[in-house]
This record gives structure tokens, sequence and C-alpha cells, in this order.
């Protein structure tokens, strides 16, 4: 970082070079605060004609410059450094940050011995490193050897996680994957002239053997084994590894990424890597519990941090559903999840044939944005539905170690069917952060936080915020340069504050049946107090202090029988409600919740919610 201490860096300018946009965004430290003071994008530039991705970089910039400004560039298109003032003029900047998906990102293969276990390890590994899976291959995976070897041909991957046993464990199965790997000789998806980088993180004792088989047919380094042993995973050696090989390898392949290589203060990070990072590294300082989503035209990514009992320092897992999106694979979303569940989220009839014209309309232009609210409310009923779904496929990954307290011979683990339990515990949860631009860029606040409460069906008393521009990426590169500012700016620039939502969660909930008693002091001294009934949704305003933090509120909340809001079946719970842009929703439609199945009911019960909440306008609504 040019020899600066944090404490003397006082501008920064970080970018985010997407699949389709670059996006910059610059930071300053005023009165004691880093703060972002403005942003600005370009289309990316990495696919022809331009093929140069710096081009899209410098027109963010100096949309930056114009909006700011401060000039960074010189007269050859160099970002200047450090940051100084000049006859009164701001000219460049202390450090220069940033991350990228364009080109597709980071596309990796693992492969582990047992599906359930090294596999499953392989890709978590992978996955907090930010690439998208494109497959797992393992012994148990009941492909046959052939289809196996066709697979990584046929993906072309830009690298390969081989893991397998436990050190001192047997080396046969590990060894017969490398030699699928070597008989497969895949080439990289880009760049002819170097071979395709393979990271064993398997059984120490195979390392000899796995060298002799893959040396020279890949690009192959060895790190720590990721499951020395069956009770604890190893991820972060194979993480840092796959970090070092996607700049060494896979960006310096991508037109015009050696030169922004030369730019940048850090290492570039994989777009989904940097959010990942700084979900956790804000999760782990305030010791919390942290959902985050990002919901994209191709993919939906889920990123937690739960603390189980095992794990008390908090476990962070990611999760890209590949085939759940707003755009190119809406048709995915809407095949998977079925008419029926997309329709249960809108307030009136349509016809199936239009329907599925706009569904496809929506994926062949996937840059359009909804015309009329009957438009609005289809296309966030899909993204209830898909972020529903990845949901459920991160619950499924995010789970305790498989294999543990059972026998430990290969033979057995072979034959393991059964996953761990899922750490996901939606009543320990803290808060829920959404991103992407169905969430980021609802017309309403509202719709952004209900979207959020029927697909992720918080329990208890959680926060609730949305990424207001999307640069989570860059504060996630950042804070492992400056923990100080990307904590500043996210905390006070990146969240927009919904509010709080408070759900009894328990069993035996019928029609009628009293949910929870509520008595909510607001900061004038005003008191909210009465009874949520099964099915029933209220909405407190509670929105910002003069120092632009959410308010906060007394209350007093008792659940009712059988019910919990985190401290056990009927016991009240006394604690602070955060306000926001939307404030405090009172959910009393059970958890889980199910909508009611007749027709007429059911939109009944919608409308009812959306005019408490005040999701669409009230006259609209009503006519539909």
């Amino acid at each position: 970082m040019k020899g600066l201490k944090p404490e003397d860096i006082k501008v920064i300018l970080a970018t985010d070079c997407g699949s389709t946009t670059t996006k910059a965004i610059l930071i300053e430290y005023h009165d004691g605060e880093y703060r972002l003071i403005v942003r600005g994008e370009a289309p990316t530039t990495v696919e022809a004609p331009f093929e140069d991705v710096t081009m899209g970089v410098l027109n963010a910039i100096g949309e930056v410059e114009e909006l700011s400004g401060r000039k960074i560039l010189d007269e050859n298109d160099k970002i200047m450094s450090p940051a100084k003032d000049v006859d009164g003029k701001k000219i460049g900047t202390d450090i220069y940050v940033s991350t990228s998906s364009a080109g597709g990102g980071l596309q990796m293969m693992v492969a582990g011995v047992v599906r359930k276990m090294t596999a499953e390890s392989a890709e978590r590994a992978a996955l907090g490193a930010g690439a998208i899976v494109m497959d797992a291959i393992a012994s148990n995976d009941k492909r046959l050897p052939h289809q196996q070897i066709e697979r990584i041909r046929h993906l072309r991957p830009d690298m390969i996680l081989l893991s397998g046993g436990i050190d001192g464990g047997t080396t046969t199965h590990v060894v017969e994957l490398a030699e699928l790997i070597s008989a497969a000789d895949p080439k990289p998806r880009l760049g002819s002239g170097y071979q395709l980088p393979v990271i064993y993180a398997g059984n120490v004792d195979a390392r000899e053997a796995i060298k002799d088989t893959l040396e020279k047919k890949t690009s192959l380094d060895i790190v720590e084994n990721l499951r020395p042993v069956l009770e604890r995973e190893n991820l972060h050696p194979a993480r840092e590894k796959i970090h070092d090989l996607f700049m060494e390898h896979v960006m310096a392949q991508a037109p015009g990424y050696r030169r922004l290589m030369e730019w940048t203060d850090a290492p570039i990070m994989p777009t989904p890597g940097a959010v990942g990072i700084i979900i956790k590294r804000v999760a782990d300082e305030m010791n919390i519990e942290a959902v985050g989503v990002d919901i994209g035209g191709a993919t939906t990514d889920v990123f937690s941090v739960f603390r189980p009992e095992s794990n008390p320092d908090g476990e962070f897992n990611r999760t890209v559903s590949a085939n759940l999106g707003m755009s190119y694979s809406v048709s995915n979303v809407f095949a998977e999840a079925t008419l029926p569940n997309v329709m249960r989220w809108v307030p009136f009839d349509m016809d199936e044939r239009d329907l599925r014209n706009r569904v496809k309309n929506k994926m062949i232009r996937p840059t359009t944005i909804p015309q009329s609210l009957e438009e609005l409310v289809f296309e966030q009923a899909i993204a209830k539905e898909a972020l529903r779904l990845a949901f459920i496929q991160h619950k499924n990954f995010a789970t305790e170690l498989k294999g543990i307290q059972q026998q430990r011979t290969i033979a057995d683990a072979f034959d393991q069917s059964s996953a761990g339990a899922t750490i996901v515990n939606m009543m320990t949860l803290d808060i829920l952060i959404g991103s992407g631009g169905v969430l980021s860029h609802a017309p309403r606040r509202q719709q952004s936080a209900l979207m959020l409460i029927d697909a992720f069906q918080p329990e208890g008393i959680t926060r609730l915020a949305v990424d207001s521009i999307f640069m989570m990426p860059q504060l996630g590169v950042l804070s492992e340069v400056h923990s100080k500012a990307a904590t500043e700016v996210f905390n006070k620039d990146c969240l927009i504050h919904l509010g709080t939502n408070v759900a009894p969660a328990g069993t035996g909930v019928k029609e009628g049946k009293e949910m929870m008693e509520y008595s909510i002091t607001l900061p004038d001294g005003k008191v909210e107090e009465g009874t949520i009934r099964y099915g029933q949704m209220k909405l407190i305003k509670l929105g910002f202090g003069s120092d632009g933090l959410p308010l906060e509120a007394g209350a007093v909340l008792k659940p009712g029988r059988n019910l919990d809001l985190g401290k056990g079946p009927g016991d009240t719970v006394e604690t602070k409600l955060s306000g926001g842009v939307v404030g405090i929703i009172l959910d009393g439609r059970g958890r889980p919740f199910d909508l009611p199945t007749d027709a007429k009911t059911r939109v009944a019960r919608l409308k009812e919610w959306m005019l408490e909440l005040d999701i669409y306008p009230r006259e609209r609504l009503e006519n539909l």
C-alpha cells in the first residue's frame, strides 16, 4: 500500500468489474469517519470489440471524477497516488482496490472420495473463495469413469480442487480420482498456452502418487488436507491457494487484467468471495449471526454466519444457486417453483398463457423492468420463490460435518446416506441482508422487506436490511487492507436499515389463536400495545434519529402458549427493537406459515397484509 499506514489513508477508490457493469466508488475520511462520496458506473469491456477490462474501469472512474470534482487520472490514464490538495484542487487517491466477476467469474470443479464428506468439504472451500462450482466428482456419485472423464473435458473449468481421505487413511480412491483427471487431460477455459491449475488438498500419504499422476499434465499445487480428521475441516489453506491461482492464472488470461493488476494495491478478488468476506467480518466484529443474499439475473448467492455450539467462533457458508435468477434463468425459477407456488403470492387472477409469455419475455429481454403494477407484483412473486428455493439449497448445504460419530472405515463411509443437521437457525438469526436489483431497487422499501420475510420466514426478532447500491464487493476487498473504512461505510452508507421483524414461532397455531401480546414504547414516549392474532400483521413506524442511525423502541413481547420469540415457549421477551425505513413489523402468520388454500380467502389475506404494510398504492391495490 505504497508504505502508507492505515491511519494515513484518507481517500480510497474501489471498483467491481461485473459481467455487464463496472462500478466505482470513492470513499473519503471526513469528520472522524469514512463515508461514501460518489459512485460511478460504465459498461464492462472484457468482450469484443474492446477486449480490455481497463477501458470500462477508466470510464467508471471518469464518472467518479466528474461527480466528485477530484482529479484521479493523469493525462496518460494512470491513477495518481497518494491523494493531495494542489492549489485548492483535490488530486489522486491513497489506495485503489478491485473485485471482478467479468468473463463469467471463477468457475471450478471439485473432486472428493465421498460425495457427502470430502467432496462437500471441497465444495465449501471453493464456494467460500468466490467460485461457481460447475460440478462435484466423487468416487460414489454413481457415474461411470468414462462419464466422469467426459464431464471434466466438457466443462473446461478454470481450476480443479481435488480432496479425499483423512491423513493416514487409505490412498487408493483419491489416487483413482487423480487418474480420472489425468485421463481427461482437461484444458482451461481461458488461455491455451498454459496448463490447468489443480489444487490437491487430501490425504498427505497420497501426495507422491498424486504428483506422479498429475504433475506432467497439469499445474499442480499441494496444500494442507481439507479434512485431516473426520471431526474437523481445514478450508483456509485451500481457499488462499484458490485466490492466488485466480490472480496468477485466470485473471492473467482475461483481456486487460494484467494492466489492472498493476494498478491495484491489493490482489483482485472474485466478486462473490469479497461479498462473503464483508458479511463474515461484520458478523464477527459485532458478534452476531447474519444471512445475506444476492439475487442476480442468472444466479442467487446466499451467505451465512451462524455460531453453533460446536463452533462459537462462527461458521461461514456460501452457496450459489446457478439456475435461480431474475432474468437469464427466470424460466428455471418458474419451472422449479411451479406455477401454483408463484401465483400464491399474487393477489389477483392472471391468465396462465399471459404469465408464461411474461416469463419468456423477461428471459430474452433481461434488462427490462416492470411497466405496470401487475407486472411488478408478478416479478416480486417470482423473486420470493427464487429466494425461497435458494435458501432451501443453502440450508441443506450449511450443515454439521458428515461422517462424524460413525464407523470410520472407507467401506462404511461409502454407505453413509444420512446428512448432517443444518446449522441454520432462524430463531437465533440477528440480521437478514438483501442485495440485487429486485431487492435493492424495489420502488418501495416495504416491498423489499416483505420479499425477505415471505421467502426466508425469519423467526423471533430479526433485523432487516438491503444493500443500497451493491457496494458489498468493493467493501469486502477493502476490508482486507483497511477494516475500519470498510466497516464504517458498510454500516452507514451500504446498509439501508429497513427495520425489525417480530414473528412468534411454534406449533398448534390456528385461526383466532392469540400469537403475541405487545407493548412497545417509542422514543417520544408514545406506547403502542395490543394483541396480534393468527394471520394478522401490523406495522409500527419507527425511523431514524438526527445522527442518521435507526431509532430504538423498548418492547415487552409475550408470545402465546407454545409459541417462542427466542427465550422459550410462552416466555416474555423484554428487548429493544430497531427502526428503519419501514419500521417494526409484527408478523402473526406463524412459522412456518402456510397461505390459505381457498383462492378467495388467500387473495383477501394478501391484500390485507399489503395494505397494512403499505406495500403498494392503496387505491391501485384495492382495484386489482
